[in-house]
């Protein structure tokens, strides 16, 4: 294939109440928004052989296709299990399949999508991509069309749910019948999950959702900006404030709550270390202060974690990400691009420690957090959340190069020097210590409380992430 991408996603519910909606051909529109309309030429059962007239989104997008596009053909209809069809392109076709299986009580949904033919470059990014992408969103929506219900006695309220990571949580926690709500500056009228807009830094009828009658609620504080700016004074300001701000404000709100948060999950991040050079890091290493303090990390992230004094909750974790790998993650997309172009070579020296974790594993230790991972329980106060390989960024290029890149590119990338990082930075108005800086963190904790990486490897994670 000239490009495929594998996902998966577990519904706390029936395998043949999944299999209702996504053996209908004519319900995708209500639960993937890339697709318009996608109609069998007859009512009933859509057979192999059965013909589709598929209109992708955006309307102008889909009024060319309609003009220009043969139609689709359901390739397989295993009752229960396996539903595919494919869109002829030219020289090829895209091709969906999406396969139900049963899982812990629930249902495993994997979806497939995937382009052939000499026009894949075009196909992938105006059918292929856009028909993969927000599939965790996608089955949110899949499970309220199947029947799926949150119990709201289970509240997760979730602050700065609408970025990457907010917007995985929610739909994981979601579609296992817990209750999210997320707290966004700016809600999303496409969103599948309950929202309550707040500002970050004043209260307002948003702190009710602390509060339920119906059972125990718990807080995962994701909220503040991107990192990917100039450290200019202004800029770290601006990184520092959305996060200590909100975080005040939370545990403001929290205090005058009858009864304590039975969990608080706090977001910060393993750049609190700064660049450590060689140092292996667990939860014990000191933070850096005084002129190895980078400012645009140990200036940040200490104040961010500071701010969770005084929190009324039973259970508190700091959670210390690293660098999290999936498709649509701003740090991933951002390399693979870089590997893809042929720029996949060493980023300043190559040796620069590179912490991270995939999507997956991320989830896992956030519900262990919250109590729902059986037999895991984690600790208060610190804890890292990075895989217990870090790669040197030389070794981080080279697989990704492998994973992602194509021909010869796979086996060679141009380097990226210091000074033209510095340059390339300046001109995107990006912060160059992010590729040039590095730290060699893992956690301690988990490992005592019996947490195990489904993705402790590198190659094994890239090879999920690209399948």
């Amino acid at each position: 294939m000239a490009w495929n991408r594998t996902q998966q996603h577990v519904l706390a519910l029936a395998p043949d109440d999944v299999w209702s909606i996504i053996s209908d051909p004519a319900r995708l529109p209500e639960w993937n928004r890339a697709v318009r309309s996608l109609l069998p030429e007859h009512d009933g059962a859509s057979v192999p052989g059965t013909r589709l007239a598929f209109t992708p989104n955006p309307p102008l997008l889909g009024a060319v296709h309609a003009r220009t596009a043969p139609d689709a053909v359901v390739t397989r209809n295993q009752a229960g299990r396996s539903f595919a069809w494919r869109q002829p392109q030219p020289g090829g076709g895209l091709l969906v399949h999406w396969e139900v299986t049963g899982h812990d009580g629930g249902t495993l949904l994997t979806q497939s999508v995937a382009i052939e033919g000499y026009g894949s470059a075009l196909f992938t990014e105006t059918a292929a991509k856009p028909l993969a992408a927000h599939f965790a969103e996608n089955c949110a929506r899949l499970f309220r069309l199947a029947g799926g219900v949150s119990d709201p006695a289970r509240r997760v309220v979730i602050a700065g749910g609408n970025g990457f990571l907010g917007t995985r949580l929610a739909a994981d926690l979601f579609c296992r019948g817990l209750d999210p709500v997320i707290l966004t500056r700016t809600p999303r009228p496409d969103s599948p999950f309950r929202q309550a807009a707040w500002d970050g830094r004043s209260q307002g009828a948003w702190a009710a959702e602390l509060e339920n009658d119906a059972g125990d609620v718990s807080l995962v504080n994701l909220a503040g900006r991107l990192v990917d700016v100039r450290p200019t004074a202004e800029a770290i300001a601006e990184l520092r404030d959305s996060r200590v701000d909100a975080t005040r404000t939370l545990v403001q709100a929290s205090r005058r709550l009858a009864t304590p948060l039975a969990r608080w999950m706090q977001a910060s991040t393993t750049a609190i270390y700064a660049d450590a050079g060689e140092a292996k890091l667990t939860e014990d290493s000191p933070v850096p202060e005084g002129r190895s303090a980078l400012p645009q990390m140990t200036g940040v992230a200490r104040p961010w974690e500071e701010a969770l004094n005084g929190a009324n909750a039973a259970h508190a974790t700091i959670l210390r990400t690293a660098v999290v790998l999936e498709q649509e993650s701003p740090a991933f997309d951002r390399l693979a691009l870089l590997a893809r172009a042929g720029l996949g070579g060493p980023v300043g020296s190559g040796r620069q420690w590179f912490s991270w974790i995939h999507l997956a594993d991320w989830l896992r230790i956030v519900r262990a957090g919250l109590g729902l991972e059986p037999g895991i329980e984690l600790p208060e106060g610190v804890v890292i959340a990075s895989a217990p390989r870090p790669v040197r960024n030389a070794e981080l290029m080279r697989q990704l190069r492998g994973s992602v890149a194509a021909g010869p590119l796979k086996r060679f990338g141009l380097p990226t020097p210091e000074p033209l990082l510095k340059l390339g930075a300046a001109a995107l108005r990006s912060d160059p210590a992010l590729g040039l800086t590095g730290r060699h963190a893992t956690s301690r904790r988990l490992f005592q409380a019996g947490f195990a990486f489904e993705y402790p490897e590198l190659d094994a994670a890239l090879a999920a992430i690209t399948r």
